[in-house]
């Protein structure tokens, strides 16, 4: 029995370039599961692949979404039949924006009881990347201040919420007031809408000339420069997307900037290197915050069937909307 994939086999707007394919099951490795999808969420890191930003290291045809949750149907032959029937995060394996994904079990997290599944399907990339910025790549603490652009984001909320527990002080970079006041109530210090104030001189003014220690840049070109104008020197700055599509201007960056360190962060870096210990106990660290609400994932706008892709891709790039579009793969609410 055939069952629906989305995929691409060039480079270009996802509505026009995914299409819809029916894949026949192929046969477990022995160290595999078979894990039938339950919700899988848009991202920008998952969208912004797709328009061909990363193309060197995308082999075509590729099957998009990097996250997700869902039930093991099938195991291989070396695999726990515990697993069986078990709800898991299928990671690091095939794309997930499927009715079915394969990965190898070792990579398969486990959800515990009490976590919704819409807050599953969301605890991978935005969670993960957040907490180790804060914790192994910039180690922040009560004597820094994070600016970060695009801070409406899924990904600039939980910065917000991570200087409940790092201490650090969060300058939150929006275009409009949409988020502002939920960014206060979950930990900014200050939020900066850029359509009605300079960011350079706010921030100048906030940290009395010094500048911010640190930058989060998720858009790129002029928006991610001015960013790296704020930082104080010897300070550093994570390009951790690219929304405008635009790559920063890194010769410009460098000659006006020697003394700040700026570089693109990639969590597939910490992945290749991790151990299966670390990573298991990495999620069983933001699933324990999440039970004891010091952590709350964005909650879900709408959910959509695979072949709603261009509907749903439209939503999610909708500027100023709350909440996640999810895919629900094999259900049947639209």
């Amino acid at each position: 029995m055939k069952f629906v994939s989305l995929q691409y086999n060039e480079f270009g707007d996802p509505r026009k370039v995914i299409e819809t394919e029916y894949r026949e099951h192929v046969p477990l490795q022995y160290d595999e599961v078979l894990v039938r999808m339950s919700l899988s969420p848009i991202n920008p890191s998952d969208l912004i692949p797709i328009r061909g930003a990363y193309k060197h290291r995308i082999r075509l045809p590729a099957i998009p979404g990097y996250e997700g949750v869902g039930i093991v149907e099938k195991i291989g032959s070396s695999v726990s039949a515990s697993l069986l029937g078990k709800r898991v995060l299928p990671l690091r394996g095939e794309g997930t924006w499927q009715e079915y994904v394969k990965t190898k079990a070792n990579f398969a997290v486990l959800v515990p009881d009490g976590i919704e599944d819409e807050t599953a399907s969301q605890m991978y990339i935005n969670p993960v990347t957040a907490w180790l910025i804060c914790s192994d790549e910039l180690q922040l603490n009560t004597d820094d201040v994070l600016l970060v652009n695009a801070c409406g984001s899924a990904i600039g909320r939980l910065f917000a919420q991570f200087t409940n527990i790092f201490g650090f002080r969060l300058i939150a970079v929006v275009r409009n007031d949409v988020h502002t006041e939920e960014l206060q109530s979950l930990g900014a210090w200050t939020v900066i809408n850029t359509a009605k104030e300079p960011l350079i001189d706010r921030v100048m003014e906030l940290t009395n000339g010094a500048g911010a220690t640190a930058g989060i840049d998720s858009i790129g070109g002029p928006d991610g420069e001015s960013l790296i104008d704020c930082i104080r020197p010897n300070g550093t700055v994570l390009s951790i997307g690219l929304l405008s599509g635009i790559q920063i201007n890194w010769m410009k960056i460098h000659e006006n900037n020697p003394s700040i360190n700026v570089m693109p962060y990639w969590l597939r870096r910490w992945v290749e290197g991790v151990s299966d210990a670390q990573w298991h106990q990495t999620f069983n660290n933001l699933f324990q915050m999440v039970k004891e609400n010091n952590l709350v994932i964005r909650q879900e706008r709408k959910r959509f069937r695979l072949t709603e892709y261009d509907q749903a891709i439209d939503m999610a790039e909708q500027d100023g909307e709350k909440g996640k579009v999810l895919f629900a793969p094999t259900q049947n609410e639209g």
